[in-house]
């Protein structure tokens, strides 16, 4: 497939991908062996795969160890602790709080409405 043809990634995508990979493998990765994981066809730039990882170790979703000339990492996060840091970044971005949280509340579908309920009424300890 082409670059042309190739779907965009939805933003956050490649992140969550990345995530995934280093969760599953048995120790830490490079770039390389990451990219190679994500996309054994090659359609994936190295570039790309160094600036999310760099930016995933900045907001410290994974690890980053020196391996000779290259770094390995690994992951401390996963895909929807990601998306939980997205979000409380976002909130906590506002001065009203009260009124951002009720419209989301209000544009979730039924099933994830209650199942937000559902978490709120969970015993934390």
């Amino acid at each position: 497939m082409t670059d042309e043809m190739r779907p965009r990634r939805r933003p956050g995508q490649l992140e969550a991908e990345i995530l995934t990979v280093l969760g599953a493998a048995t120790g830490p990765l490079t770039p390389g062996e990451v990219r190679e994981r994500l996309d054994p066809a090659g359609g994936l730039s190295y570039s790309a795969v160094v600036t999310t990882l760099t930016r995933l170790h900045e907001r410290e979703a994974v690890t980053r160890e020196r391996s000779g000339r290259a770094y390995r990492y690994g992951a401390l996060s996963d895909p929807a602790g990601l998306v939980a840091e997205r979000i409380n970044r976002l909130l906590a971005a506002q001065d009203d709080r009260a009124s951002v949280l009720r419209r989301f509340v209000s544009r979730l579908n039924a099933q994830d409405e209650q199942l937000l309920r559902d978490l709120l009424n969970e015993d934390p300890g």
